[in-house]
């Protein structure tokens, strides 16, 4: 907590790297201090001083936790009085939209609202005691969340609220939490317990498995009566107003991706899209995931930050109908004539819902039938369905659209290039910054200038995900975000983690480097050659054909386990193309979805192992690899492999030779100079880019 008028000396501000190096007397440290004293308090500001050899700063001016961002006492109190008028005894916020999008509008984020935490993963459950006749009604108030987001769960959260996590050995599931509060809630008040959830904004599948949880748990209570119901009316919406003001949501128009960078018309993915529907033996398809209907029809659009997407429905037919939900404002006249000219039928966003309720009693009179994807189809659809409907996963279209044609792969490896020169150019700027110069550069400077070096590329249309930028203690964190203010200058004895993407017309971009600007310690070294030796191990895996990422996983992770050592996240997840960062249906990893679906020639996909040392540093390294055939085969099944994409070299310094095979050696050489050959040429020989990219691709 950030404490006016209170001198800390940096050797009991335990793990901060705001201004590194101040404790000792060379000329560097002076040099910092004289710095930071005049960026931070002003020249001559009585907020620093100098006592004996140890400088002492105001506490205001140094990286000290901060105070929560919100108290959510007020906020838990007036969701308990709304879900009592709602007869709700338990209420269930999750963290997506209606299309259940992994990364959702400031309009959308009613999770992060009621709780004050800010991570895209995460659902809340917030109970309400039945049998309290306070003013202020009581109850218990729960985040659950995966290993990627504990520690900032832990720092973002207040005093009412526990952590639930997810993925822990012996942990309960957020299912389950639920449902045995109501149970307990129950059989002490005798009262049949609602639990409430708003039904757009749950997958049927999330449905079931609440309603799954519901039946095992009455088993083992008999006297207990416990309903899921819908709550149409949100009700976090309802109190939303009484606290700050609703964001804004997006009327931007919505752009047609050309062909040169789509490489296949819409009307030939309608078609394919069509034969899949018959071959289901169905006659529609309800289209809800956002990116689903943006790749379908070639748009793309900026409702939701990093993601080139817009809000929508569609339907398609198995005779090549089409019906765009989407609000015709945002259409000008140059993409409207294009959706004529591909005889999409454009209704208001809003009229899908009955719509849906109409064309479905349609389908029923004729005994026809909708295919649904069971992961992104909400409940209130299913809901108001009045025909017979399949459920599918993953969707015909999620299918078709992580298999990138030619042209998109061309895309994607020029999009690459682009980066990786960014990338360079950052790299070799913040060594020269920070260890040449001795200037101070905070994480958020660093995140500006990387995205100034990124817009001077060509196509360049945005980022694809909130830059990580994180140095010393912060990389722990594994999906951190630095903020001006409480992020922390850089400190070239620590460990810096930069994981950072781009949008491009022609590709999405997703890269992980974890470098060190000084003298690494031992256990740095050795840690970060185990995730590289994984990574490589990875990179260079041949496998059969129908293969799926659960059963490669450990391949990532073998040389950290001889070691006891893991991470808590998932090694790779699908890349879009000028699409979410993000892409089912595949993955490599525990997660059940990497169980279902085979890794196929033309998958673009991450490889992003890690190490976490909490309140000391993370490691990651990824990179974006390319599904193909291998040229092998046996007894008929063909082999694949993968083509790294990314072009972006790794931390020298950071590596033990003496723990690689020679076979490894070979390879980050051969790929060393492959870099080299392709950015060597982008840099005037007298430069830093110049330099440093030699250096750094140099054998080993």
């Amino acid at each position: 907590m950030r404490t006016a008028n209170k001198n800390v000396t940096r050797a009991n501000c335990k793990n901060c790297t705001c201004s590194p190096g101040l404790l000792s007397r060379n000329k560097r440290s002076m040099l910092m201090a004289k710095r930071i004293n005049i960026k931070r308090t002003g020249s001559g500001s009585p907020g620093a001083s100098r006592h004996g050899s140890i400088l002492t700063l105001d506490a205001t001016s140094l990286c000290l936790p901060e105070t929560k961002a919100v108290n959510t006492s007020d906020r838990l109190a007036a969701l308990r009085k709304t879900m009592a008028e709602s007869d709700v005894a338990v209420y269930i916020v999750p963290s997506e939209d209606e299309h259940q999008s992994e990364y959702v509008a400031p309009l959308d984020q009613r999770r992060n609202f009621i709780s004050g935490f800010s991570g895209s993963s995460g659902t809340v459950i917030v109970t309400r005691d039945v049998t309290c006749m306070n003013d202020v009604p009581e109850g218990q108030a729960a985040l659950a969340t995966d290993g990627r987001y504990f520690n900032q769960a832990t720092n973002e959260l207040d005093f009412n609220w526990t952590l639930l996590k997810q993925g822990i050995k012996c942990a309960l599931t957020w299912e389950k939490w639920a449902v045995q509060q109501a149970v307990q809630m129950s059989i002490d008040s005798g009262y049949k317990i609602s639990i409430g959830v708003d039904p757009k904004l749950i997958s049927y599948l999330t449905y079931e498995r609440i309603q799954k949880t519901i039946e095992e748990e009455l088993v083992k209570s008999t006297r207990a009566s416990i309903d899921l119901v819908p709550v149409r009316e949100n009700l976090i919406d309802k109190i939303w107003l009484n606290f700050e003001e609703l964001p804004e949501s997006s009327h931007s128009l919505i752009k047609k991706l050309d062909l040169q960078y789509a490489g296949e018309s819409a009307q030939d993915k309608i078609a394919k899209v069509a034969e899949k529907i018959k071959e289901n033996n169905a006659y529609g398809l309800v289209v809800s995931a956002l990116d689903e209907v943006a790749w379908l029809l070639n748009l793309r659009g900026s409702d939701i930050q990093y993601n080139p997407v817009f809000y929508s429905y569609a339907v398609v037919t198995s005779a090549g109908d089409v019906t765009l939900y989407a609000d015709y404002e945002r259409f000008d006249s140059t993409v409207s004539s294009y959706l004529s000219d591909c005889k999409v039928a454009v209704k208001p966003y809003l009229s899908f819902w009955s719509n849906i309720v109409t064309l479905s009693k349609e389908f029923s009179v004729k005994g026809q039938s909708f295919i649904l994807d069971t992961g992104v189809a909400s409940w209130e659809i299913v809901r108001l369905l009045k025909c017979k409907y399949q459920l599918v996963s993953p969707s015909p279209i999620e299918d078709l659209k992580a298999i990138k044609n030619e042209t998109e792969l061309r895309g994607a490896h020029n999009a690459h290039l682009k980066d990786g020169r960014a990338l360079v150019k950052f790299f070799a700027w913040l060594e020269s910054q920070i260890v040449l110069q001795s200037e101070l550069v905070d994480e958020v400077d660093a995140d500006e200038h990387l995205t100034t070096l990124r817009r001077q590329e060509k196509d360049f249309v945005g980022l694809s995900f909130d830059t990580i930028c994180a140095t010393g203690a912060n990389g722990a964190i594994i999906h951190y975000k630095p903020f001006k203010g409480t992020c922390k200058t850089i400190d070239p004895s620590k460990i810096y983690l930069c994981d950072s993407g781009a949008q491009y017309l022609d590709g999405t971009t997703d890269t992980t480097r974890t470098v060190h600007m000084g003298t690494p310690t031992a256990d740095e070294i050795k840690n970060y050659t185990l995730v590289l030796k994984g990574h490589l191990a990875l990179g260079n895996l041949k496998f059969p054909e129908h293969t799926t990422g659960n059963v490669i996983d450990s391949i990532a992770r073998q040389y950290l386990w001889q070691y006891g050592l893991d991470y808590g996240h998932g090694t790779s997840h699908g890349i879009g193309l000028y699409l979410n960062v993000h892409e089912g249906p595949i993955g490599i990893g525990p997660r059940p979805t990497a169980a279902k679906n085979a890794l196929k020639p033309g998958h673009l996909i991450s490889n992003e192992p890690g190490y976490y040392s909490d309140g000391n540093y993370g490691i990651r390294i990824e990179n974006v690899m390319l599904v193909k055939e291998s040229g092998m085969s046996y007894n008929g099944r063909k082999f694949l492999e993968f083509e790294t994409v990314t072009v972006v070299p790794y931390c020298r310094r950071l590596i033990d030779v003496k723990l690689l095979t020679a076979q490894e050696i070979k390879w980050v050489n051969e790929y060393h100079q492959q870099i080299w050959d392709k950015l060597g040429p982008s840099f005037e020989k007298t430069s830093l880019e110049y330099m440093w990219l030699k250096r750094e691709t140099s054998p080993l």
